[in-house]
């Protein structure tokens, strides 16, 4: 029997803040930057262990609401125009799980500028301070440039922050920042590439573990941060799980590895992250230059695999969520696996991914009826792409199986419209 582990709240945070940060190198380890630059300003500003352990898990998700490649680039110029929309995505998706809702909160407002003291509040509700340090700090992050030295720039982008104080910057936050740029430590750290040890170290940030029903709680929001990103891919993850779950049970699964399944399910495109959504949504041909990256990110299950991987406890929930292109014959990708290397787990998400992949909507066709996609099904197993006692055993239950697959994807087209029509009633500034 699999033991169910514990999960560090970081390193669920962390796979999911590297693999956003995969879309483009103009944007890696931006995340992680902010987080580290926004707790080294509390620490300045005297703020408490506990606070500041928000602040870094608010840091290392505060865009994860900017759903395109060109909302994430936008975001790099010092002074963007209408940023607010995607803090209150990101907050909308952190409210939803408990031990992230404070970081939703600080999310929320992390693009207000100070405003001579207008923005302590926001319609009515009280500004966090924090949000404000994280303000400063994704303003710091993106003035750096990566071609320089780090202690060259500095001086400088003292000044274009010192030149905004009280303006879009709190006083009390600027003059922190300017204490804290005295040390050479805070800007090498800062642009550090082995940031997730000083990450770890500043708060402890190992502490807090999440049981079983907290993971599969978290990884339920990943999977909309994964598939939120487009109306095509909203309901897919949801989909897959539930279908990949219904086959575990009718293989006899005990019910905690029914939820790990669960969770591979949720997890199982985290790689997709690092495809622009702009390529996604497209319903026509793609140029050369779209094909380029599509191809460069055709093996997305790689960086499943290598970010799930890092996540202690999650060895099993990798496997099975990352080898879901791997085929019998070893003809998959993107590690050419044999049946002899192939999990059940794993040979069970394939078939799941493949029938849901099959029977929905994308951009550039209508799902197929399910007898088409399971006679589909039937020829991969026969050419030893995917298990014929899974595709089997699924045809015999095909109601049961499409049934769970339907109702999954219902609810979270359902999440999916229900976000987005409350953003559309959302004040903004």
């Amino acid at each position: 029997m699999i033991r169910e582990p514990l999960v560090p709240l970081f390193d669920l945070v962390l796979c999911v803040s590297d693999a956003v940060d995969l879309v483009s190198p103009n944007v890696a380890q931006h995340h992680k930057q902010v987080a580290y630059l926004a707790q080294a300003i509390a620490r300045e500003m005297g703020v408490t262990h506990g606070t500041r352990h928000e602040i870094v898990l608010a840091g290392m998700l505060h865009d994860i609401g900017a759903l395109s490649l060109k909302e994430r680039l936008d975001l790099l110029q010092f002074e963007t125009q209408n940023p607010h929309r995607h803090a209150e995505i990101a907050s909308r998706l952190l409210f939803s799980f408990p031990r992230l809702r404070k970081a939703g909160e600080l999310v929320r407002f992390h693009h207000l500028p100070w405003d001579e003291g207008r923005g302590e509040e926001f319609h009515g509700l009280p500004v966090p301070l924090e949000s404000h340090i994280i303000h400063l700090a994704d303003r710091v992050a993106v003035s750096i440039d990566r071609r320089q030295g780090i202690l060259v720039q500095a001086p400088n982008i003292c000044k274009r922050i010192a030149a905004q104080r009280g303006r879009l910057f709190s006083p009390a936050v600027v003059d922190a920042f300017l204490a804290a740029a005295e040390r050479e430590c805070f800007w090498l750290d800062a642009t550090s590439p082995s940031l997730t040890p000083a990450l770890r170290e500043t708060v402890a940030m190992d502490s807090i573990e999440l049981g079983p029903d907290e993971i599969l709680a978290a990884t339920n929001l990943f999977r909309q941060i994964i598939d939120f990103r487009s109306r095509f891919t909203a309901r897919h993850s949801a989909g897959v799980a539930a279908v990949a779950e219904a086959l575990a049970a009718l293989f006899g699964f005990s019910a905690r590895e029914l939820r790990l399944m669960r969770v591979a399910g949720y997890l199982h495109d985290l790689g997709k992250l690092a495809v622009p959504a702009e390529i996604l949504e497209k319903p026509g041909r793609l140029t050369d230059e779209e094909y380029s990256i599509m191809r460069a990110h055709t093996f997305h299950t790689y960086y499943t695999y290598r970010t799930l991987r890092s996540v202690h406890g999650m060895a099993v929930v990798s496997a099975w969520a990352a080898f879901h292109h791997e085929r019998l014959d070893g003809s998959g990708y993107p590690f050419h696996l044999k049946a002899a290397d192939l999990p059940l787990g794993s040979r069970i998400m394939a078939v799941a991914d493949t029938f849901t992949a099959l029977t929905e909507d994308r951009p550039y066709r209508n799902g197929m009826d399910v007898d088409r996609a399971f006679s589909i099904l039937m020829e991969m197993a026969e050419k030893r792409a995917l298990d014929r006692e899974i595709v089997e055993l699924a045809r015999g239950h095909l109601g049961k199986i499409n049934d769970a697959r339907a109702t999954a994807q219902a609810d979270a087209t359902e999440e999916y419209r229900r976000l987005f029509a409350e953003l559309d009633t959302a004040p903004s500034p």
